[in-house]
């Protein structure tokens, strides 16, 4: 049976098919009752063990009457089960599945792609004022300014191009990744403008702040293995105009969490330099 058809036929024993606030208040606290049912038998199950011997049936009763109320619920709010159900297939498959991250930028030419591998440096040192600073060096090349926490405290800031270089890595896609290794795509003139210039540099370093605040509210991820959805959901939101708005919610964990391994020892370096390597599409 198809969700639409079951919608239909639901009408036919609701017995307060009105669309007024009491009938759409009585399906929903319907709703929230038939949920507790279903805890309430799983309990019952935990309890008495193989000993409730009807528990598969009790619960594929009360699992059928939430299903009820979901489509008398989505009726009376000119929902169609069909679409939402499709919805949230969508919502989690980009939640939990990876793309693959395969390069986005494999028709330029190989100077203008972001580096397949590469090894890049982070060095501490201090700037006039005393304040701990750190510029990332690529092979004989400093890439970018020294950089400091720019802040009250010593957060480790100063090491927050690393989410840079793991979102080129693990999504093939930094804008500010490629200004700082000199790899914009000059030769289209459209997608230096579209996907490597300002509008998307300001959309990536906005990203990797509100991961930065995440990551430092949350011990600099260590332990952590996901991230709350309402980060993601604002990521993928925000880069919906750029190439990059192809890869899932389940990707940028990935490349946030990658950030965070490569980078967790950095933001507590002081005297040695430390390094991250970048290995794009993987």
């Amino acid at each position: 049976m198809k969700f639409s058809e079951y919608q239909r036929a639901t009408r036919e024993t609701d017995q307060r098919a009105g669309t007024e606030l009491a009938d759409i208040a009585v399906h929903l606290l319907g709703l929230l009752g038939e949920a507790g049912s279903v805890a309430t038998q799983f309990k019952k199950y935990l309890r008495d063990g193989d000993a409730h011997t009807a528990w598969k049936a009790r619960m594929r009763e009360e699992l059928g009457d939430v299903l009820w109320y979901t489509a008398t619920l989505a009726g009376k709010l000119e929902l169609d089960l069909d679409d939402i159900a499709r919805a949230n297939l969508q919502k989690t498959q980009d939640r939990w599945l990876s793309t693959g991250n395969d390069p986005l930028d494999d028709q330029y030419p190989e100077h203008e792609r972001l580096p397949r591998q590469a090894r890049l440096e982070f060095v501490p040192g201090v700037d006039g004022d005393g304040r701990p600073t750190a510029q990332m060096r690529w092979g004989d090349r400093w890439c970018g300014n020294r950089l400091t926490d720019a802040s009250h405290v010593d957060d480790g800031y100063r090491f927050h191009d690393v989410f840079h270089l793991a979102y080129a890595a693990v999504l093939g896609w930094s804008p500010v990744t490629r200004k700082l290794l000199g790899r914009k795509r000059r030769s289209n003139p459209q997608a230096d403008l579209a996907e490597d210039g300002g509008r998307a540099i300001v959309i990536e370093e906005g990203i990797v702040a509100m991961a930065f605040a995440y990551a430092t509210s949350h011990d600099y991820l260590r332990g952590v293995s996901r991230l709350d959805f309402q980060l993601l959901d604002v990521i993928t939101s925000l880069v919906t105009p750029v190439e990059v708005g192809t890869r899932t919610a389940a990707d940028w964990e990935l490349a946030s969490l990658r950030a965070s391994r490569h980078g967790g020892s950095s933001v507590s370096t002081t005297a040695a330099s430390s390094s991250s390597t970048l290995t794009n599409g993987s």
